[in-house]
């Protein structure tokens, strides 16, 4: 009996050589001789370096902007938690344009629809420069959720359905490790930006990444066939829903992933503020070097597919809890030192998770991934919207230490929906 070949990701290259190496890296998984194996390496790791860069470009500016939040809440005269919730009502739009895209996500081309929202990301992103007032600030975060959430859940639905069963966890954990590269980056950028040219350059900065994560995505995907979803096309896109939710591997996920970013926004948010302050009394600058406190998230999320694969996804995701737990203690203590180790923790910890979380979803799903990676994003924006919030009013009430015993509890809470995690049977190969 014939064997189809598995589908991989498809890249454009102008080099004939160089093109034979990435597509033999991104098409079946078959047997191959020596020299052909040293191609499909070297074109497997120019498939995740691609992956990541397109992540990078798309959320570069969803968490920067978290680092200079001390200089816009003197610019615009608010009190911290008031600009925290500015800043993070992104989560608003990429919850809304993930539950839009897993509705509509039969009608939807994703090769175009990542580059159409990438290219209009870049004009939110510039009005920010000359934003007025907090309501149109806090708009125009909404916009650019809109447009990053519809980049973001296009681009996990694409390799979903591209990626094999075995290349899926690597090529999530790649996208998961351009997110974490776009924390780290994208605030030590906004941060030197700020403190040498202003705000407003800032911004123009950030809509100037945003074309570049267009153009790569031209420059790459142009010549793959529009994708559709293998849904058939007499089902509704709500009785997909429904399925979705009936199953009991997704709704822990969706739980899992509120959870997830919950803890994240309360840490890296509120965070900013107890480094500015006294004991600790950093400058912008010196802000923006702290972040160097995702560098090792880097390293250790594109072992997150590794991982699971040979714990399983329950343990993996339990001790990627454990870590981020662990690093809460050391956040309360008058000590720069403790602050930046319990942040890496906290980091290496969420953002494992986070990678784990991502792929099982693709994995979990019956039918239609680009509506369970919708459903999932909404549900995972949803809890940062949340947790800015509410962790806001608890840091302005209570203070630092309320809001840390608060992520420490939703990580427990993530922790108890994850006994309920288990791979679902692949069906059988012909």
């Amino acid at each position: 009996m014939p064997v189809t070949p598995r589908r991989g990701v498809t890249l454009a290259s102008d080099h004939p050589q160089r093109g034979q190496a990435i597509m033999t890296a991104l098409s079946s998984v078959q047997v191959a001789p020596p020299m052909a194996a040293s191609h499909a390496s070297a074109g497997a790791l120019l498939r995740q370096l691609v992956i990541a860069l397109t992540a990078f470009l798309t959320v570069v500016d969803l968490f920067a902007t978290q680092a200079i939040l001390p200089s816009l809440t003197r610019a615009y005269g608010v009190t911290p938690a008031a600009m925290g919730t500015a800043v993070n009502a992104s989560t608003i739009g990429m919850a809304a344009a993930g539950l839009l895209v897993a509705l509509f996500s039969r009608r939807i081309d994703r090769r175009r629809g990542i580059l159409l929202s990438l290219a209009l990301l870049a004009i939110p992103t510039a009005l920010l420069a000359v934003a007025p007032g907090l309501g149109t600030f806090t708009a125009l975060r909404i916009v650019q959720g809109l447009f990053m959430s519809a980049a973001f859940t296009l681009t996990l639905a694409y390799l979903g359905e591209r990626c094999s069963a075995k290349d899926a966890a690597g090529a999530f954990a790649a996208y998961i490790t351009g997110n974490v590269a776009s924390n780290l980056f994208g605030r030590l950028m906004a941060a030197a930006v700020v403190d040498h040219l202003g705000l407003a350059a800032n911004f123009y900065l950030f809509a100037l990444l945003n074309l570049c994560g267009a153009v790569l995505v031209y420059g790459t995907i142009k010549h793959t066939p529009p994708m559709t979803a293998s849904t058939p096309a007499d089902r509704s896109p709500l009785a997909i829903w429904a399925e979705h939710l009936r199953n009991d591997l997704l709704r822990t996920s969706f739980g899992i992933g509120f959870l997830i970013l919950f803890a994240f926004i309360g840490i890296f948010t509120y965070v900013n503020f107890v480094l500015v302050r006294e004991p600790l009394g950093l400058g912008m600058m010196q802000l923006g070097f702290v972040y160097l406190v995702f560098l090792p998230s880097i390293v250790t999320t594109p072992l997150a597919g590794r991982a699971v694969q040979r714990l399983g996804t329950r343990l993996t995701f339990w001790a990627a809890l454990a870590i981020a737990g662990a690093g809460l203690p050391l956040l309360v203590l008058p000590s720069l030192a403790a602050v930046m180790a319990g942040l890496v923790l906290v980091g290496v910890g969420t953002f494992f998770a986070q990678a784990t979380a991502t792929g099982f979803v693709s994995q979990a799903a019956t039918t239609d991934r680009a509506a369970a990676s919708g459903i999932y994003l909404a549900c995972y924006f949803l809890g940062g919207l949340v947790g800015s919030a509410v962790l806001g009013q608890l840091f302005d009430r209570l203070g630092w230490t309320a809001c840390v015993t608060s992520v420490g509890v939703a990580l427990a809470m993530a922790a108890l929906l994850a006994v309920r995690l288990r791979m679902p049977t692949p069906a059988p190969v012909a």
